[in-house]
């Protein structure tokens, strides 16, 4: 069952690059008393993710914070190290780049996508969330194909 509007995210473990290499980051580090702005992609390096989906929240960063946000959060189902390598190339240093390598978190809140005719295995799909202490204040779910209601642009309207 897909995760709703007004329900607590799941308690989940992310990993984060760090300087001292992938690193544990629970769910409540990421969202307890903060206002997070969620964004989940299929896959780091992938093109639109990299072309349009990433850089909207990487150029829009300042101006999202500004509207009371503590922290943007760049979600998907792929290690630390490609999470890591992925924020780095893409300039992202005011994003929070959370590896789900298993996808524990999206399962858990029922936004997997099967890419396997892609090579891809389970990943997410594409969405994006505004989380405020925990509970999801709005949840914007992709079409297959589509970054419309989940890109930064979208996300601002709704804050």
């Amino acid at each position: 069952m897909t995760l709703q509007v007004g329900e607590k995210v799941p308690a989940a473990t992310f990993k984060v690059m760090s300087a001292e290499g992938p690193k544990d980051m629970s769910s409540d580090e990421v969202f307890a008393g903060k206002k997070v702005v969620l964004f989940a992609v299929p896959g780091a390096f992938t093109p639109g993710c990299s072309m349009t989906h990433l850089p909207g929240f990487v150029a829009q960063a300042d101006v999202i914070k500004a509207k009371g946000v503590d922290t943007i959060a760049c979600m998907a189902v792929n290690d630390a190290f490609v999470m890591g390598a992925w924020g780095q190339a893409q300039n992202a240093e005011e994003l929070l780049m959370l590896a789900d390598g298993n996808g524990e978190f999206t399962a858990a809140i029922g936004l997997e996508l099967n890419a396997s005719g892609f090579g891809m295995g389970t990943r997410a799909q594409r969405f994006a969330m505004i989380v405020e202490d925990g509970t999801v204040t709005h949840l914007a779910i992709e079409a297959p194909g589509k970054i419309e209601v989940s890109t930064a642009g979208a996300m601002l309207e709704q804050l």
